[in-house]
C-alpha cells in the first residue's frame, strides 16, 4: 500500500494528554510560493494552529540533552516562527567586510525542540508542512573559505533582499527576478547522543538537508531516535537552487505551520524520506556525492519493493528510467545530500 499523509498503513495511536498552548505571536505573512522544481505546485491545506512557539525558543546544536520548549500530542498542528540562519548577526546594515566577524558557532538558530507524546525510538515522526511564509528581509552571501568553490571564489560578498508581506518574487538585480519558494533548510529530530553536535552537516536525524523540495504541501518522515522525538526547525530559505553551491540561499525568518504524527517504522527507514501529491522521495547523506547517490538508489529500491511489490531488479530499472536523482546539498564539504524522486503518476 502506498503511504501518504492521508492514507498511512503504518499509523499507530499516540496517547493524547492536555497541553497548554503558548501565547500566539503576532505576524505578517506572505502566502506560500509555487515550487520551482518542474513538479506541479502543491495546494497545501490550511489548518488553525493549536500551539505556537516563537523564535526566542531557539538553540543551535543537536543533542538529546536539550530540553523541550513545547510538548504536544501526536496529531497536533503547530505554528513556529524561526530566525534567519545567523541568529541575528547579519542585518540590513551588514557589509561584506562584516562577514569576517560572523560567529559560525551561532549557526543555525533552530526553533524547538518540540516533544511529541508517544514518540519512541524506532518510530517515525511524520511532519506535514502546511504553510511556510517569509517574514521580511533576507540575505545571500559568500563567506571566505566556505562554499562548494571556496578555493576559487573567495568572497566576501553579500546582498540583501527586501521582501514585503505577500511577495511571491524578489529582484536579484535590474534584469533578474527570483520566484520565492520558502522552505526550512534545517529540520530534524534529536540524535541519540548527549554530545552537542553542530548543525552544519546533514545526518540520519535530518539536520541541514537544504532540500528545496520540502515546501508547503510536503510530508517529511524522520526516524525517531529519542523519546518524544524532540523536533526542531530553522535555517529558512526564501529561494534556493539544488545544491546551494555558494554557501547560502536567500536566508530569511519564516512562519511555519505543520502537523506532527507518530507512526510505526514498518519499512525500517534509517534516513529521512518525504512525499507530496506528485512524488515519493528518499534522502541519503555521505562524505561523497557518489556514496550518497548509491545510498539514495538503494533506499528507493527498498521503497519500491516494499510498497509496490517489485523485485529488486525491477525496482533498480525503474529507478533508472523514471527516478529523478537530485543533488540537494553540496555546500557542507565533505558532507553531501542526494535525494531521489519517484513520480506517483506512473503507478
Amino acid at each position: 500500500m502506498f503511504v501518504t499523509p492521508t492514507s498511512r498503513s503504518f499509523r499507530r495511536a499516540a496517547a493524547v494528554a492536555p497541553c497548554i498552548p503558548l501565547a500566539l505571536a503576532a505576524c505578517q505573512a506572505a502566502p506560500p510560493a509555487e515550487e520551482q522544481s518542474g513538479e506541479a505546485p502543491m495546494a497545501a491545506e490550511t489548518l488553525a494552529p493549536e500551539y505556537t512557539l516563537g523564535p526566542e525558543n531557539s538553540h543551535n546544536r543537536w543533542s538529546s540533552t536539550i530540553p523541550p520548549q513545547l510538548t504536544v500530542p501526536s496529531g497536533a498542528v503547530v505554528e513556529v516562527f524561526t530566525k534567519e540562519a545567523s541568529d541575528g548577526q547579519i542585518t540590513e546594515s551588514t557589509t561584506a567586510e562584516d562577514l569576517a566577524n560572523v560567529d559560525f558557532d551561532l549557526i543555525h538558530a533552530l526553533t524547538g525542540p518540540i516533544y511529541v507524546e508517544g514518540a519512541s525510538p524506532g518510530d517515525i515522526l511524520a511532519v506535514t508542512l502546511h504553510e511556510i511564509e517569509v517574514q521580511g528581509w533576507g540575505w545571500a552571501g559568500i563567506f571566505p573559505g566556505f562554499g562548494f568553490l571556496a578555493d576559487e571564489i573567495t568572497g566576501p560578498w553579500i546582498r540583501g533582499f527586501p521582501m514585503e508581506p505577500g511577495a511571491t518574487e524578489v529582484a536579484f538585480n535590474d534584469d533578474i527576478t527570483i520566484p520565492l519558494a520558502p522552505f526550512a533548510g534545517v529540520m530534524g529530530v534529536a540524535p541519540d547522543t548527549d554530545s552537542m553536535l553542530v548543525t552544519i552537516p546533514p545526518r540520519t536525524n535530518g539536520g541541514n538537508m537544504d532540500n528545496r523540495h520540502m515546501i508547503a504541501g510536503t510530508t517529511v518522515y524522520f526516524p525517531v531516535q529519542v523519546e518524544g522525538a524532540l523536533f526542531s526547525i530553522g535555517d529558512a530559505h526564501a529561494a534556493q537552487g539544488d545544491g546551494e553551491v555558494s554557501g547560502s540561499a536567500i536566508e530569511t525568518p519564516v512562519r511555519v505551520v505543520f502537523e506532527v504524527e507518530v507512526m510505526e517504522n514498518t519499512r525500517g527507514m534509517v534516513e529521512p524520506q518525504y512525499e507530496s501529491d506528485d512524488f515519493y522521495a528518499v534522502t541519503a547523506f555521505a562524505t561523497t556525492i557518489d556514496e550518497a547517490a548509491r545510498k539514495a538508489t538503494r533506499y528507493m529500491i527498498d521503497y519500491l519493493v516494499a510498497e509496490h511489490g517489485l523485485t529488486r531488479e525491477e525496482a533498480y530499472v525503474l529507478c533508472s528510467i523514471a527516478g529523478d536523482m537530485k543533488i540537494s546539498e553540496t555546500v557542507d564539504v565533505p558532507h553531501m545530500l542526494v535525494s531521489m524522486h519517484m513520480p506517483k503518476g506512473i503507478f
